[in-house]
């Protein structure tokens, strides 16, 4: 098995993965160009014949991009270690490391780090919105949903993977080959577009049409996600380094320091070699490890002073209030693209979904982290509490001031990785559509990132509050990947055989969803609008 990758149909990319993506064709593209998008994933491959080339001196010639329509990376590692199968190295969320199979424990590791960032800190806001009460048991509940919604995306992409394995053995019976297939369907593992995708196309046939459709959809649900992290990250970063500046003199707008930022982000938007993007994630995830510990070290420091004002916290948000916690919950939660990557990349895929594996485990640590963590920052700041915890440290200690630093710059050094999937999504979409970025593809692609990392800075630059705009991004994009999709296609399977039908408890349950996510989405993002306007 392979993670996943983005691939180009005939109307553009076929699927992305929010935290994974499979680097094929590590190579310098030069002057190549696409050819025409590839056929149609479920059909069976056509053998291509491989003309034999002799070297006199023994050399493998460098290798050439093959025209699969997939997104290359320009790759300049070949040299260092011409021994070493680039085509398989990853970018995973902890950065590009070479392809294996991962155990328990470090497909664990990789759950906690892909759930586990800016959406932590923003907890205590969202606690001061729902109230220490409210907000404690909705965070529980939805917490509890989004990890049913993840099982069901897994139950479905299993169920696709066997209808595609039998329909390709189907073929090759019918065509008189006896053709062994591997067990993981003879072909790449799903990820969430490509399941959703295979769910309609299978489903009833009143919904086929609307495959590829469906699967663009959710391709461009991830990509705006991704470029909302991006901006997210920009108000977070200079919020933090803005505090920092301000206690040593240096005064300036948050704005400004957005456009200071300008310069680092372009220069790790740009990378092209592994290497160094791997270095940059890896300094990344160790300041927010120590982050988080510090974090949490000052929100418990001065609790036992705070036993008596423990009734001046609200126990039950404002009802006007409450769809900002929902979004900004579900933002915390929103981890869903990142499961069956990391499913189909297990030495064992088995021990992900079962009973106590790696998803449920993983998922209880991290429900519990962020509502204790969300409580303990309330209760210790109460209203003041910030939409970033960092916000609410100490001024005037070297420590608290050093937290901040790491973790903006743990986020700043993470920026790229979250940029590189909305690349993946959209370049492909551009270079196949302009003969300009087909003839000079390297430079083309340089000048579209630099674009796109001004666009995450004005988009930015706009908003007034970090708390609003992360709640705005949970519950317009967090809660249609989150709890509306995996609701939907488990329906269109439910319906997709012709003499079956759906249980009642699945399709009451379902419909409960749909109708919690409907209600979040709409009642979050209008929320969410309506203060950042005022907030002008």
């Amino acid at each position: 098995m392979t993670l996943t990758s983005v691939l180009k149909d005939d109307d553009g990319p076929l699927s992305s993965s929010c935290c994974f993506a499979t680097l094929r064709g590590l190579c310098p593209r030069g002057g190549a160009t696409e050819t025409p998008a590839m056929a149609d994933r479920s059909a069976p491959p056509k053998p291509v014949p491989r003309a034999e080339v002799h070297h006199p001196d023994g050399a493998k010639p460098p290798l050439a991009v093959p025209n699969d329509g997939r997104y290359h990376i320009h790759h300049h590692h070949l040299r260092e270690r011409p021994e070493h199968d680039y085509t398989l190295d990853v970018i995973t969320v902890q950065g590009v490391q070479p392809h294996h199979k991962t155990s328990y424990l470090e497909t664990l590791m990789h759950l906690f780090k892909g759930n586990i960032g800016t959406g932590c800190y923003a907890m205590g806001d969202a606690f001061r919105n729902g109230g220490l009460l409210l907000a404690t048991t909705l965070t529980l509940f939805l917490g509890f949903v989004c990890v049913h919604c993840q099982h069901v995306l897994l139950n479905c992409a299993n169920l696709m993977q066997q209808r595609i394995r039998e329909e390709q053995q189907g073929l090759s019976a019918g065509a008189g080959m006896k053709v062994a297939l591997p067990s993981d369907g003879g072909g790449q593992p799903l990820d969430f577009a490509d399941t959703v995708g295979y769910c309609f196309q299978y489903g009833p046939p009143r919904f086929r049409r609307w495959a590829t459709t469906m699967r663009h959809t959710v391709n461009v649900f991830i990509c705006v996600t991704q470029l909302g992290f991006c901006c997210i990250y920009f108000v977070f970063i200079s919020s933090n380094y803005k505090q920092i500046g301000d206690r040593y003199g240096l005064e300036l707008s948050a704005h400004h320091y957005m456009a200071l930022l300008l310069v680092p982000i372009i220069l790790t938007s740009i990378i092209t070699q592994l290497k160094f993007l791997s270095y940059c994630s890896m300094i990344a995830n160790v300041f927010m490890t120590f982050g988080i510990g510090i974090t949490f070290y000052y929100a418990l420091k001065d609790l036992p002073s705070m036993a008596d004002e423990l009734a001046t916290r609200g126990l039950i948000g404002e009802p006007e209030r409450i769809p900002l916690f929902f979004g900004t919950a579900i933002f915390a939660f929103e981890g869903i693209a990142l499961v069956l990557p990391l499913q189909n990349e297990m030495r064992r895929p088995v021990d992900f979904g079962r009973t106590f594996g790696v998803l449920n485990v993983g998922m209880v640590f991290i429900v519990t982290l962020f509502t204790v963590f969300g409580f303990v920052g309330y209760l210790r700041w109460g209203d003041e509490v910030q939409g970033s915890m960092t916000l609410n440290l100490p001024d005037n200690e070297l420590l608290a001031e050093g937290v901040k630093m790491m973790i903006a710059t743990g986020v700043l050094l993470g920026f790229a990785l979250q940029f590189f999937v909305a690349i993946m999504i959209l370049w492909p979409m551009v270079e196949s559509r302009s003969a300009i970025a087909r003839q000079y593809p390297v430079s083309c692609e340089m000048i579209f990132r630099i674009l796109l990392v001004l666009m995450t800075f004005l988009i930015a630059k706009f908003v007034p509050s970090l708390g609003l705009f992360i709640s705005l991004i949970g519950a317009f994009c967090s809660t249609a990947l989150a709890l509306i999709f995996p609701p939907i296609i488990e329906l269109i399977v439910g319906y997709s055989a012709p003499n079956e039908r759906p249980s009642g408890w699945l399709l009451a349950k379902n419909i409960c969803i749909l109708l919690l996510a409907v209600l979040g989405f709409v009642t979050g993002t209008y929320e969410s609008v309506s203060k950042i306007i005022e907030a002008f």
